[in-house]
């Protein structure tokens, strides 16, 4: 694999960050992370959606001028994505001069070609959705099923794109590509919105919304959304209509666009007319993910219960972010909603990462310190059946990943740590000690770290803070790509002394966990 490039959905910044713009970010980073284990050059795209009408009225009602209102929520997008570690390459802001520019020439180059006309238009517009909807997209009061509030009818002449050439093109890459869509359940949903699709309209009267990117040669028409955004994941690498950069070149097509459920018609259907009708390749795959509920219930303003990344660290004094992102990468299967609750998260990580990851390391190491002041003798170097659990795990994680089933990967983590727990219980090493066992003893110890070296490597994408600490502690050179991990990764020799052990995760009800404490 040459390169990774992947994308996340960019956040409309009417508001600040809250948990569900995290899961979308956090999962997508793993992703990354992951592969940046299996390739020298990952990258991956986030950013800011910063035209249309609801920035426009929002930035009026706080009286100020969209830009510095886009400007101060942009910065607590990046703020957000600081705390909770997401290793971005690149943030793009669809204010950004240079993406402008390029999506002007997006559009004068789709009118050019024909696929772009001007139409007057009379429909029912959702202000919260961006676009125009028909009434079967309505529920039965008239409402958007999602912002619950009813369209209001708008009468233009506004230019339109010519979805419907490219309908039975896009038909036949989703029926030869059942992996395209994942998961792949939401293919049939897709193929029975394309039935009924309609050419769709791209640019909106400047009279009714006025922030946006102006047509190029036609002041009075702003572009509308799905030219201006949908682009970003393009313009964000230099493409231009008349010479692509090499950057571009290298990276696209994206090997993932990781998004909403709810915006995947967007990607799937509007995207990649856009990109056919450029003669541009298509991303490999869109994955779709489900929403994140907060104790069960939909996030809601009018509720009062919107959770944000940063309320949540704050809560449970958490100086690094790894917690919180190992529980929200874990929320839920492939595709599926997932939920949020202060018992569940705790209860979960201090299982995982606790009681059961971080006891393991820590235990280990204080014997040998213990027995063998820290030290790995040539005769512990044996060979174990667990051994084989190690290579198994690496490649059903990679399987998983190839599969972008995020939360799967991390049970055969799981799965492989809890297998060591037994295999330490089993073999009792402190009764080996106590019978003076001691080659014995030292090989158990031995292979309890050699499988932690594996479980680092493995875990560091959803937890990178906590995969450092113990790759220090075990002397283990985490940059090892996974086809290149090898199973005798423990040197002979002193390893650590008792001054070196330090718990990798605390328990988030521990005391010694409350950093007023420390």
């Amino acid at each position: 694999m040459e390169k990774f490039y992947t994308t996340t959905a960019i956040d409309y910044v009417n508001g600040a960050p809250h948990i569900g713009h995290a899961y979308e970010k956090i999962l997508t980073d793993v992703i990354c992370r992951h592969f940046s284990q299996r390739t020298s050059d990952a990258y991956m795209l986030t950013g800011c959606d910063e035209h249309g009408i609801k920035i426009q009225k929002t930035s009026a009602s706080v009286g100020m001028q969209p830009q510095e209102f886009c400007d101060m929520n942009a910065a607590k997008f990046a703020d957000a994505w600081k705390l909770l570690d997401i290793n971005y390459s690149q943030l793009i802001r669809t204010t950004n001069p240079e993406h402008k520019k390029i999506v002007q020439k997006i559009f004068k180059k789709l009118v050019e070609k024909g696929d772009i006309y001007k139409h007057s238009y009379t429909g029912l517009y959702c202000a919260g959705c961006e676009c125009f909807v028909s009434e079967k997209d309505l529920d039965e009061n008239g409402f958007c099923p999602n912002h619950k509030a009813k369209p209001e009818v708008v009468e233009e002449e506004n230019y339109f794109f010519k979805l419907t050439k490219y309908k039975d093109a896009i038909i036949k890459h989703i029926k030869e590509n059942p992996n395209f869509i994942v998961p792949s359940f939401r293919a049939n949903e897709v193929l029975n919105q394309l039935e009924n699709i309609e050419d769709i309209s791209v640019s909106r009267v400047k009279s009714n919304v006025s922030w946006g990117i102006p047509v190029d040669g036609d002041d009075n028409q702003i572009i509308y959304v799905w030219i201006d955004a949908l682009s970003n994941y393009i313009t964000a690498l230099g493409y231009d209509t008349e010479n692509p950069s090499e950057k571009f070149k290298k990276y696209w097509p994206a090997d993932v666009q990781v998004i909403g459920k709810d915006i995947l018609k967007f990607h799937s259907i509007y995207w990649l007319a856009i990109l056919m009708a450029l003669e541009i390749p298509l991303p490999k795959h869109i994955l779709a993910h489900g929403w994140i509920t907060i104790d069960e219930t939909k996030m809601s303003k009018s509720l009062g219960n919107v959770v944000s990344p940063s309320s949540v660290m704050e809560s449970f004094e958490m100086v690094e972010p790894d917690a919180l992102r190992y529980y929200m990468a874990t929320a839920a299967p492939c595709g599926k909603d997932g939920n949020y609750s202060d018992n569940d998260f705790k209860e979960k990580v201090n299982a995982h990462l606790a009681n059961s990851m971080g006891n393991l390391l820590n235990r280990t190491l204080s014997m040998l310190v213990k027995y063998f002041d820290g030290e790995i003798k040539p005769e512990f170097v044996v060979d174990s059946p667990l051994f084989a659990d190690c290579k198994k795990a690496i490649e059903e994680v990679k399987h998983h990943f190839n599969y972008y089933e995020v939360a799967e990967a991390a049970q055969k983590i799981t799965e492989l740590v809890d297998n060591t727990n037994k295999f330490v219980t089993d073999s009792a090493p402190w009764t080996l000690a106590k019978e003076e066992k001691w080659n014995e003893c030292g090989q158990v110890l031995y292979t309890v770290l050699e499988v932690m070296c594996v479980v680092s490597s493995l875990i560091y994408p959803y937890c990178p803070n906590i995969a450092s600490k113990m790759a220090k502690q075990l002397s283990y050179d985490l940059s090892t790509k996974l086809d290149d991990i090898e199973i005798k990764n423990i040197k002979v020799g002193k390893l650590i002394s008792k001054e070196e052990i330090s718990p990798v995760f605390l328990r988030l009800d521990s005391e010694l966990a409350d950093k007023s404490k420390k």
